[in-house]
């Protein structure tokens, strides 16, 4: 988009100012704190924030979250509210809730709790919550101008979602942003393999309050380490994780006891039920979030299959919330992709789509692309019509004989094999730390897994003309081993020039010359490669179709680098060790079910990306 330099000039000094007065809003917002009554009696925590210009008739914004609503008490004031500077600046009446069962509200939490469709009496779920929330919200608060917008980042996000579902008259535009869709494919596992990395975060979701709650009812593991990848391979088999989490611990207990997807799992989605959605929606998220990608992307993908509403989305170089902060160089790890994009997107996306819904007369569209896309490799946003854009064509390249990757098949009939050691697992990051969720390692430089006996390689000849990805990439793998069962993990990776340089964010230990940047990766369980719901193992030394969907990407292969993929079987301690011998649950396995095991990856294999002409 171009920006006019003096306007964005203006803004800049305002968000610069704003972000300097840490009693702005206590300055210019009247806090009240108040419950609001369900439907079934249960009383949610909410905090009301009011513009004190009271001339004017203002929309109403509101945040559900299982994060908490601090800071508690009518005197207490955070240094920011509203999605963004701008949007606070512009005035809103600014609306914090505490989900039932989480923090100051009352009830019992339910980690994402199930859709009830066609609801009677008093049955509850997040949809009649958000509902009862904003039907007391415009009728109780002072100068609303009866137009409602929600949005949340992350587990906030799955909530401006569920506000979707049986939606309020006056919700008139949601942002789901980084929203969890479905906590079999978001954050805790990914095609069936658990994510390990998530571990520490089952703390947050597994322990039940028994009273309003001000401060923290649970803690975190002290793991007597900053070395994740050390601690979790002493540490061995899933069930040694008990110590940590007992009974009491209510999600921990829900994961070890279902591991396929079940109907437990199957229940709690929401991508499912988005049909006929009537309020405008803006999905965001980051092309380089390691929590919640399968959310954003589906979301936009279902409401726009299913629904006649203003419907867009919005993918910038992030990870996990980027998008909500005001740095100025954006980067994630060693790789920097611009100045000012966050500022930016908040002050020319997200605050222009709230505006028109909300503010303006929501009549027709506001000016926004359908797709608004960076590409991470040309460092430039994009502007589509539909996403995928209606350019592309799907191209094959064939994983080869001596490391390479052509998109012409050779009918050699050879493979390439490895020893899989649950003992050596390959990691997932050079970085030795103790980390909350991963981030960094979405653009992490690879060579150090290219280097590893167990990690197989297959790479282009240097490009003479840009090549751009837009779209979802399908890897469909030929595979066997020599055990019963195992996990198959496919990386998309950009090969740099010899003369790359530098930037301020290179680590000391790298350089950019020849870096191995990971565009997208991805894992299945093999056990899940037919069904997710129903287990199979392999059978030893036969050759089997293993086919991983890789979610959408935005890159451009410039002219001079290389297009590499890379196919292993262990990603540690991103996720778990699979012990490669059949088990009903891997969270019940044993130390002797884990075997080392041969794997082959025959050369009929391939990956389909998307490329836009």
């Amino acid at each position: 988009m171009k920006y006019r330099f003096s306007v964005l000039l203006a803004f800049l000094f305002v968000a610069v100012a704003i972000a300097q007065n840490e009693d702005y809003v206590r300055d210019n917002f009247t806090k009240t704190e108040t419950y609001i009554t369900m439907r079934d009696g249960t009383k949610l925590f909410t905090s009301i924030y009011a513009p004190k210009d009271t001339s004017k008739k203002y929309p109403i914004l509101l945040k559900r979250t299982p994060y908490s609503c601090k800071p508690y008490g009518e005197d207490q004031f955070p240094s920011k509210i509203a999605p963004n500077e701008f949007m606070m600046q512009e005035g809103y009446i600014v609306v914090y809730q505490d989900v039932r069962g989480r923090w100051m509200s009352e009830g019992t939490y339910d980690n994402m709790r199930a859709y009830i469709p066609n609801k009677k009496g008093n049955q509850f779920d997040e949809a009649s919550d958000t509902y009862d929330s904003i039907e007391w919200l415009v009728n109780n608060v002072p100068n609303n101008n009866g137009r409602v917008g929600t949005w949340g980042i992350s587990y906030p996000g799955f909530y401006a979602t569920y506000s979707l579902l049986d939606a309020h008259p006056a919700l008139k535009a949601s942002s789901p942003q980084a929203c969890i869709g479905d906590f079999y494919f978001d954050d805790f596992h990914h095609n069936g393999a658990y994510l390990l990395s998530y571990w520490r975060a089952t703390s947050v979701f597994g322990y039940e309050k028994t009273q309003p709650a001000k401060e923290a009812w649970y803690s975190f593991p002290d793991l007597g380490t900053e070395d994740q990848y050390q601690f979790f391979l002493d540490a061995g088999p899933l069930s040694n994780l008990d110590q940590y989490y007992g009974k009491d611990n209510v999600f921990w207990t829900q994961l070890k006891e279902h591991p396929d997807y079940d109907e437990f799992w199957q229940k709690r989605g929401i991508i499912q039920h988005l049909d006929n959605i009537k309020p405008a929606v803006m999905v965001v998220g980051g092309l380089f979030d390691a929590e919640d990608l399968y959310g954003p992307y589906e979301t936009y993908k279902s409401i726009e299959k299913s629904s006649s509403n203003y419907n867009t989305m919005v993918f910038g170089p992030w990870s996990h919330g980027d998008w909500s902060r005001t740095k100025k160089r954006q980067a994630i790890g060693n790789v920097y992709f611009g100045d000012d994009i966050s500022i930016n997107y908040q002050k020319d996306i997200e605050s222009k789509f709230f505006r028109h819904f909300l503010k303006e007369n929501g009549q027709g569209e506001p000016d926004l692309p359908e797709a608004y896309m960076f590409d991470s490799g040309s460092l430039q946003w994009k502007e589509y019509s539909q996403w995928p854009p209606e350019n592309t064509q799907k191209k094959t390249f064939w994983l080869q004989n001596n490391q390479r990757l052509n998109d012409v098949a050779e009918r050699s009939y050879t493979f390439e094999e490895f020893i899989s050691d649950p003992k050596k697992p390959v990691p997932y990051s050079e970085d030795i730390k103790m980390v909350f969720t991963p981030r960094k390692f979405m653009t992490d430089d690879q060579r150090f897994a290219a280097r590893r006996p167990d990690v197989l390689v297959f790479e282009t000849p240097v490009f003479t003309e840009d090549l751009t990805l837009a779209g979802e990439i399908l890897a469909k793998l030929k595979v066997a081993t020599t055990g019963t069962d195992a996990d198959w993990v496919v990386k998309v990776i950009d090969v740099f020039p010899a003369d790359a340089e530098d930037t301020q964010e290179t680590q000391d230990h790298l350089k950019m010359g020849n870096y191995h940047m990971l565009v997208r990766s991805e894992v299945l369980r093999g056990r899940y490669r037919n069904n997710f719901s129903n287990p199979e193992p392999f059978v030893p030394n036969e050759k089997t179709s293993v086919n991983i969907k890789l979610q959408d990407v935005h890159h451009t292969f410039k002219k001079g680098h290389k297009l590499q993929v890379q196919v292993q079987s262990t990603w540690f301690p991103y996720i778990d060790i699979n012990p490669q011998t059949f088990v009903e649950n891997i969270f019940y396995a044993k130390e002797e079910d884990f075997q080392k095991q041969t794997h082959k990856v025959f050369n009929d294999s391939s990956v389909e990306f998307t490329i836009l002409k």
